[in-house]
């Protein structure tokens, strides 16, 4: 019976190990784990690291607003990317260089041959050419377009680089302080898919600063489907040439179709969404269009999911052409499916060590963490198998992607420091 007993209570603390691990309860990370943060962050040369990021605050700050009054249109990036080479080598990078697509990288040598420990913020905002990003003040907020997603994350990233090498620290493992380009919209996360293509396998371990607060733990990728329907005929005139194929009937037509099918099916299961977030085409009121064209987002959380609302949403655009043409119209509506995002799904295991550091670091900042899903650079390597999540920029902010965007520099220091600890502790300090 004592026995048994103890296997009963044993199977019971590992249910409340698992409930916390899977978000009923803030995670907790394995004791040795946490002992390994603890002692890692007592040692004589992080202690100075961490008062460093301190120190140069407001350097930070500066640099923050520097950053976010560069514009960094989707594709554009390369102005700011070169200011924010120029800052990597300033904070004692020991190489520094803009890759085939525009990713700015400094590498920071480790003592030994064979890890690289990545740490990345993306350069890129969504705000087209011509939007002012003049940083405003108030009081103590920011206000700017891009000011936190993600100008602050490579601020972070910045200030992580001075206090690690103010103070000297020196790691086993290579370290790549990343400003990668492509995250936002139709970059389709592409500056990170371009790091890891096909013969380029030598990253070990990723870690993001994007949005959200301190304690985020973006261990899941959340995957998405993009595509650009194209409508297309003949065009003519809106009276002398009534009767002839229209592009933007067979659209609604199409989006009718596609909304009742999807709606059915996202009704039920792992959530999964969709969304006609764009709509183009024709000349003018009187004139039947000769082109008609939507943007089109599916997401889910299942892999699986995915494709099947992919399938989905072809028939439907298909099946809507078909019976339009057959409707009694002269001459025919023709249809082109242009695939223009594609993220994929995936997730680093809460057992991995980064994400036990990531849980433990928080803790040690006295920041609760929080396991999370989402689309980020981090996606890319989760899908391949590599340990990777995205952690908050922290401070406070709001309005992301709008133009009145802002961000208050409340504890900010505190997610620097939790990002440099994580860093640390996945390419190991040496002595």
């Amino acid at each position: 019976m004592k026995r048994a007993t103890q296997l009963g209570i044993v199977f019971l603390l590992s249910l409340i190990t698992i409930n916390f691990i899977y978000g009923q309860e803030v995670p907790q990370a394995a004791k040795n784990y946490t002992k390994e943060i603890k002692k890692l962050g007592g040692q004589k040369s992080v202690k100075h690291a961490l008062q460093v990021i301190d120190d140069i605050e407001n350097e930070t700050n500066d640099d923050l607003i520097i950053l976010t009054e560069i514009p960094a249109p989707p594709f554009k990036e390369i102005v700011r990317a070169e200011k924010f080479k120029s800052m990597l080598e300033a904070a004692g990078a020991e190489k520094v260089w803009i890759d085939e697509v525009g990713n700015v990288i400094g590498l920071r040598k480790g003592t030994e041959d064979g890890k690289v420990v990545v740490l990345d913020a993306h350069l890129d905002t969504v705000f087209p050419e011509g939007t002012d990003v003049t940083v405003q003040k108030k009081g103590d907020t920011l206000y700017a377009s891009g000011i936190g997603d993600d100008t602050r994350g490579l601020a972070m990233v910045i200030a992580t680089l001075k206090a690690i090498n103010t103070a000297k620290i020196k790691t086993k493992a290579d370290i790549l302080f990343i400003g990668s380009v492509g995250e936002e919209g139709l970059g389709d996360l592409g500056g990170v898919k371009h790091l890891f293509q096909e013969g380029k396998d030598n990253i070990d371990s990723w870690i993001s600063i994007d949005g959200g607060q301190i304690g985020r733990v973006n261990n899941a990728a959340l995957g998405s489907v993009r595509y650009k329907a194209i409508f297309t005929g003949k065009g003519g005139h809106s009276w002398g040439a009534f009767g002839l194929a229209n592009p933007h009937h067979a659209l609604g037509a199409a989006i009718k179709e596609f909304t009742l099918q999807a709606s059915e099916y996202t009704s039920t299961g792992p959530k999964t969404s969709f969304n006609i977030g764009r709509i183009g085409g024709g000349t003018s009121v009187n004139s039947i269009p000769f082109e008609s064209w939507m943007e089109v987002d599916m997401r889910s959380v299942s892999a699986d999911r995915l494709q099947e609302i992919d399938v989905i949403f072809q028939k439907s655009m298909r099946k809507a052409v078909d019976e339009y043409n057959a409707s009694g119209i002269r001459d025919a509506i023709s249809l082109e499916l242009v695939k223009i995002g594609d993220r994929p799904s995936g997730k680093t295991a809460v057992e991995n060590p980064l994400v036990q550091r990531a849980i433990a670091v928080s803790h040690y900042f006295n920041a609760t963490p929080k396991l999370t899903i989402g689309s980020t650079n981090a996606s890319i390597p989760i899908s391949k198998g590599i340990p990777a999540i995205t952690i908050g920029r922290g401070g406070k902010g709001g309005s992301a992607h709008a133009l009145d965007e802002w961000w208050i520099n409340e504890n900010g220091a505190a997610a620097i420091k939790l990002a440099m600890l994580l860093t640390l502790s996945e390419a190991e300090i040496t002595k």
